[in-house]
C-alpha cells in the first residue's frame, strides 16, 4: 500500500571525502599499501565495501561532480563551462537533501559552491584552478575538521581535496610528492572514521564515502579516456556492514552515476529524476528481503519513467520488459509474504526476483545512457549551413585572392537589394517560426531573441546570394574564355600535387576514430614525405648551384632594403646588409643539399621525445626518462644547452637591447625551473628548497613584454611614419623573439629541445630550401601550416584533453586569474602552430620586394587551409553523433578545432594588419 512512499533513511550522518584525481591504484595498488595503510586495513579487514567506479569522459571536475550528484551523464560542453560553472538546475541529491531539511556542510573546491549556491548551511570554497598550490588548498579544508566533527548540527558533510590533482598536473603520478599527499589523505580518513564511530547511536549508523571524481593519466593530467583516468576507487565504510575477511580481491566495477541513487536511498531521499545510475546492492544488503526489493523497485520506477520521457517506443525496450516481468514476480512474492510464508522457498524466490530487478536495472541504465543525449539538431544545422557557406565563399574566391592583385572582395550591396535575398529571408523566418513553435525540447537557437534570429537569417541569405552571384560570374568568365582561349603557362608541380593530396587525405581521415586518436602519425607522414620531395627537387635541378648562386646574388642586391630572414648568415646589425653571395661557398652548397635530410633526422628525434596519441601513449619515451628524479642532472644539462641554442638561433636579427633582454630572459627561465625543482644549478647539491618561482617567472615576463613592446613600436613606426621594410621586418622578428621567450618559459624543461628544433628547422628550410627553390607564397604558407601542425604533436599534445598542460596557465601567478590563465594555457598548447605562423609572416614580409602580394596570399591560404578540415569535420561529427566514441574521441577533437579556429582568426587579423600593400583598402 505504501510502495510510492520514500523509505526511511539507513544512515544518520553521511561524510563524503572526495579526493580529486584519486586513481584506483592509489588505494588498491602498491602505493595504497605503502602510503594509505589505515584505508587499506579498513578495505581488507574493516566493515566496508570497495568498488572501482567507472567514469565517463570528459574526465574533468565539474562534469564529474554533476554525475556524482545527479546520476546523469553530463554533456561535453561542460569541459568549457568547467572554467566558470553556472548553478546546477537539474534535479540532484544536494537539492533533494536541502528540500528534506538536511543540513549540509561543504569545504573544498569552490566548483560545488557555484553549482549549488544557497544549498549549504556552512561552506568554505578553495580555488580549483591554481595548480601550483599543493598544501594550502588542502589545509584550508582540514582546518575545519576538528570543529565540525565535534558538532551534531549537520547531516551531510562534503570535503573535496584538490592537492593530489595539483601535484599530478605539475609533477605527474610518479612524483615523490604523491606519497606524502596520500599519507595525508589517509590520516584524514582515519580521523573522520574514528570520530563517526565514537558518535554512533544504536538507532542509525553513520556512513563514510571515500571516492575520486576522476583518475589521472600517466602524464598526471586528466580529461581523456585512458584506464588511469576513468577508474577511481569508491569506498563505503560503516558499522552497518559486515566485517571483511582480510583478503583483498579485485573490487567490483560499478558506474560513477550509481553513487547518486545509492546515497539517495541511504539518506531516505527520492532518486534524482534524470539519474541513469543503479542502486549498489551490497550497501543495502544487510536489510530484509522485502526492504531490498522495495529499494530496487523504486530505482526501477525512476529509470522506467525516465525512459518513457525520452523514448516513444519505450514499451518495446528490453529493459522496460524485464522490469515489468520483475514487478509481476515481486507482486507474487508480496502475496506469499503477506500470507505469512517464511520458508526457504520464499527467500529463494526473493533472491530470484532481486536478480530479475538487477538485470532490468542494468538494461534500463545501459539503454538510457545511450538515449539520454538529446541533440539540438536545428541549432546544429543552422551553424553548419553558415560554416559551409563561408567555406564555399573562400573556395570561390581562390582565383582572385591568389592573383597578382590579391583581391578578396565580398560585395554586399547587390545581394542586399536583390529580390532573391528578401525571398530567402522570408522563407527562413517562416521555417524558424514553424520549428520553434513545434519543437518540444529546449532549442538554443529558438531561445535567442527575435532580433538576433532575424540577423542570423539575413546572414545566411546574404551569404547564399553572394555565392550564387560568384558562381554566375564564374560561368560568365568561363564562356568568355571559351570564345577567347588563353594559353596557360602554369603547370602543377610535384609539391602542388603533394599539398593537394595531403590536404584531401587528412580531411578524409577525420571520419575515422582511430585516425583522430593517432592524428600525429598523419602529420609526421606528411612532413616526412614533404622533406623527401624537397630532396628530389634539389637533386633533380641540374642548375641547382647556379640557381642558388644567382638567388643569393639577388638577395644581396635587395638586402639593403630588407634586412630579414637570412638566418645564420654571419654578424648582422640593425640596417646593415650581409653579403650572402660571399658566404655561399662549396660547404654551403653541400649543406643546401643535405638540409632536407637533416630536417628528417630532427623530426625523427622529436618523435622519440614525447609518445603521444591514445594507443601507444603508455610506451616509454625519452621525455619520461628525462623527467624521472634519477635523471635530474641530465635534464638540467639538456635544458641549459637548449636555452643557449635558442639564444643563438634567435638573437642574430634582434637589436642590441633585445639581445640583452633575451639573454637575461632565458637565464630567468632556467632560474624559474630551478626554483620549482625541475632542474638544478651545477653548484646546487639538492632541490629541497623549492618554491613557486613567482619572482623568477615575473622577471621573465618583464623581458617578454619589453621585447614585444620594442617590436610593436617598430611595426607602428613602419606603418605610420615610414614605409622602409627593414624596420617592419625587424619589428616582426622582435615580436617573434618575444613569443619564443614566452614559449621557453611555459614549456616544461624536457620539451625545450622541441623549441630548439623548431628554430633550427625554420632557419635551415628558409636559407637552404625556400629561397633557392623560389616557392610561391601559397606553397610556403601550406608548408608552414603542416610543420606547425606537426610541432603541435611534437610538444606531446594529442586530441585528448588529458594532454593539455594546465600548469602552464599558472606560471608566475599567486592565485587563479581567469584571463591570464586561459591565455597562457592556450599559448603553451598551441605554441607550435603559433610560432610557425608568425615565422611565416616574417618570411613573407621579407618577400614583398619579389612579390608585393605575398602577405595577402599567405593570409588567404592560411585561412583556407584551416577552414577546409574544420568545416568538413563539423559535417562529419554531426553525421557521426551516435558513434560509440563520440564523447571520448570526436568531441575532444571538435573542442581543439574550435580553439584553433579562434587562434587562426587572430593570426589572420595580424596578417591583414601587416599587409602594407593593401592597408589603404582594409
Amino acid at each position: 500500500s505504501n510502495w510510492t512512499k520514500i523509505p526511511p533513511p539507513l544512515f544518520k550522518k553521511v561524510v563524503i571525502v572526495l579526493i580529486d584525481a584519486l586513481r584506483h591504484d592509489f588505494v588498491f595498488g602498491s602505493k595504497g599499501k605503502q602510503f594509505m595503510p589505515y584505508t587499506r586495513q579498513v578495505v581488507e579487514k574493516g566493515t566496508s565495501y570497495s568498488f572501482i567506479a567507472e567514469v565517463k569522459p570528459p574526465t574533468v571536475t565539474m562534469p564529474r561532480i554533476k554525475a556524482l550528484m545527479t546520476g546523469s551523464i553530463p554533456g561535453f560542453i561542460d569541459v568549457v563551462v568547467n572554467l566558470n560553472s553556472p548553478a546546477l538546475l537539474d534535479d540532484n541529491l544536494i537539492w533533494q537533501a536541502k528540500t528534506a531539511g538536511k543540513r549540509i556542510i561543504f569545504y573544498g573546491d569552490d566548483t560545488w559552491v557555484k553549482l549549488f549556491p544557497k544549498h549549504f548551511v556552512e561552506y568554505d570554497g578553495t580555488t580549483s584552478f591554481f595548480v601550483s598550490d599543493f598544501i594550502e588548498v588542502d589545509d584550508n579544508v582540514t582546518r575545519h575538521l576538528d570543529r565540525v566533527l565535534k558538532r551534531d548540527d549537520w547531516d551531510l558533510l562534503i570535503l573535496h581535496y584538490l592537492g593530489l590533482d595539483h601535484i599530478g598536473h605539475v609533477t605527474g603520478p610518479n612524483s615523490p610528492l604523491v606519497g606524502p599527499k596520500l599519507r595525508e589523505m589517509d590520516n584524514i580518513v582515519k580521523k573522520i572514521h574514528i570520530s563517526l564511530l565514537s558518535k554512533e547511536e544504536a538507532s542509525l549508523p553513520n556512513l563514510l564515502v571515500v571516492c575520486g571524481d576522476h583518475g589521472m593519466s600517466e602524464t598526471g593530467s586528466h580529461g581523456g579516456s585512458t584506464d588511469g583516468e576513468v577508474h577511481t576507487p569508491l569506498l563505503f565504510i560503516s558499522s552497518a556492514f559486515e566485517k571483511r575477511n582480510g583478503l583483498l580481491t579485485k573490487p567490483e566495477l560499478v558506474q560513477q552515476t550509481d553513487l547518486a541513487s545509492t546515497l539517495a536511498v541511504g539518506l531516505g531521499l527520492p532518486i534524482s529524476r534524470n539519474s541513469v545510475g543503479n542502486l549498489i546492492l551490497p550497501i543495502v544488503g544487510g536489510k530484509t528481503m522485502r526492504e531490498q526489493l522495495r529499494f530496487v523497485h523504486l530505482n526501477g520506477i525512476q529509470l522506467s519513467s525516465l525512459l518513457q520521457e525520452n523514448t516513444a517506443a519505450y514499451e518495446k525496450d528490453p529493459g522496460y520488459e524485464y522490469f515489468k516481468m520483475a514487478e509481476k514476480s515481486h507482486g507474487n512474492w508480496i502475496k506469499l509474504y503477506l500470507e505469512g510464508n517464511n520458508s526457504e522457498i520464499l527467500l529463494n524466490l526473493g533472491k530470484k526476483v532481486l536478480k530479475q530487478y538487477l538485470e532490468a536495472l542494468r538494461t534500463l541504465s545501459s539503454s538510457l545512457s545511450k538515449q539520454v543525449t538529446q541533440y539540438d539538431m536545428y541549432s546544429m544545422m543552422v551553424g553548419t549551413v553558415i560554416i559551409m557557406e563561408v567555406l564555399l565563399l573562400l573556395l570561390l574566391s581562390v582565383p582572385k585572392a591568389l592573383s597578382s592583385r590579391a583581391e578578396f572582395e565580398v560585395l554586399l550591396s547587390p545581394p542586399l537589394f536583390s529580390l532573391l535575398f528578401y525571398l530567402m529571408c522570408l522563407m527562413l523566418c517562416a521555417v524558424h517560426v514553424i520549428v520553434c513553435t513545434s519543437v518540444q525540447s529546449l532549442c538554443f537557437f529558438c531561445s535567442m531573441s527575435w532580433l538576433t534570429a532575424i540577423g542570423v537569417m539575413m546572414l545566411i541569405s546574404v551569404l547564399m546570394c553572394i555565392i550564387l552571384s560568384a558562381i554566375a560570374k564564374m560561368f560568365e568568365n568561363s564562356r568568355l574564355l571559351l570564345k577567347n582561349p588563353v594559353v596557360s603557362s602554369s603547370s602543377w608541380s610535384e609539391v602542388d600535387v603533394l599539398i593537394l593530396a595531403g590536404t584531401i587525405g587528412h580531411v578524409l581521415s577525420l571520419g575515422a576514430s582511430s585516425f583522430i586518436e593517432e592524428e600525429h602519425q598523419t602529420w609526421y607522414f606528411l612532413i616526412n614525405t614533404l622533406c623527401l620531395l624537397l630532396c628530389q627537387e634539389k637533386e633533380c635541378d641540374p642548375q641547382h648551384s647556379t640557381t642558388v648562386k644567382q638567388n643569393f646574388d639577388s638577395i644581396k642586391e635587395v638586402s639593403a632594403c630588407r634586412n630579414i630572414d637570412i638566418p645564420a648568415a654571419g654578424n648582422s646589425k640593425l640596417g646593415k646588409s650581409t653579403s650572402s653571395a660571399e658566404a655561399m661557398k662549396g660547404s654551403d652548397k653541400w649543406i643546401s643539399l643535405v638540409s632536407p635530410w637533416i630536417i628528417l633526422i630532427c623530426c625523427r628525434l622529436l618523435r622519440s621525445l614525447n609518445q603521444t596519441g591514445i594507443q601507444w601513449a603508455h610506451r616509454p619515451d625519452f621525455g619520461h626518462w628525462l623527467i624521472s628524479s634519477e635523471h635530474k642532472s641530465e635534464l638540467s644539462f639538456l635544458a641549459a644547452v637548449s636555452l643557449l641554442m635558442v639564444f643563438f638561433l634567435v638573437q642574430r636579427r634582434c637589436s642590441l637591447v633585445s639581445k640583452i633582454a633575451m639573454a637575461l630572459g632565458l637565464l630567468g627561465v632556467y632560474s624559474y625551473r630551478a626554483a620549482i625543482g625541475n632542474v638544478i644549478f651545477p653548484w646546487q647539491q639538492d632541490s629541497k628548497d623549492i618554491s613557486k618561482g613567482i619572482t623568477e617567472a615575473r622577471f621573465v615576463y618583464v623581458f617578454v613584454l619589453g621585447i614585444v613592446f620594442t617590436g610593436t613600436k617598430d611595426l607602428l613606426k613602419s606603418q605610420v611614419i615610414s614605409s622602409v621594410s627593414s624596420m617592419k621586418s625587424t619589428g616582426l622578428w622582435e615580436v617573434y623573439s618575444g613569443l619564443v621567450l614566452l614559449a621557453a618559459l611555459l614549456f616544461r624543461p624536457h620539451n625545450l629541445p622541441v623549441l630548439v628544433f623548431c628554430l633550427l628547422i625554420q632557419t635551415m628550410i628558409t636559407k637552404y630550401i625556400w629561397r633557392p627553390l623560389k616557392f610561391d607564397a601559397a606553397q610556403i604558407t601550406i608548408m608552414h601550416y603542416w610543420f606547425g601542425q606537426a610541432f603541435f604533436y611534437f610538444q606531446g599534445n594529442s586530441n585528448g584533453i588529458a594532454t593539455v598542460d594546465v600548469s602552464a596557465g599558472f606560471v608566475g601567478l599567486e592565485s587563479y586569474v581567469e584571463i591570464p590563465a586561459i591565455f597562457l594555457t592556450a599559448f603553451a598548447t598551441y605554441a607550435g602552430p603559433l610560432l610557425w605562423a608568425i615565422h611565416l609572416l616574417c618570411y613573407l614580409s621579407s618577400e614583398v620586394s619579389r612579390n608585393s602580394a605575398a602577405v595577402g596570399h599567405g593570409c588567404f591560404c592560411y585561412a583556407l587551409i584551416r577552414s577546409i578540415p574544420v568545416a568538413i569535420y563539423i559535417v562529419l561529427v554531426t553525421a557521426l553523433r551516435y558513434h560509440l566514441f563520440i564523447w571520448s574521441v570526436f568531441s575532444p577533437k571538435l573542442l581543439y578545432e574550435g580553439v584553433h579556429v579562434f587562434i587562426t582568426a587572430a593570426i589572420c587579423l595580424f596578417f591583414a594588419a601587416m599587409d602594407q600593400n593593401h592597408a589603404h583598402k582594409v
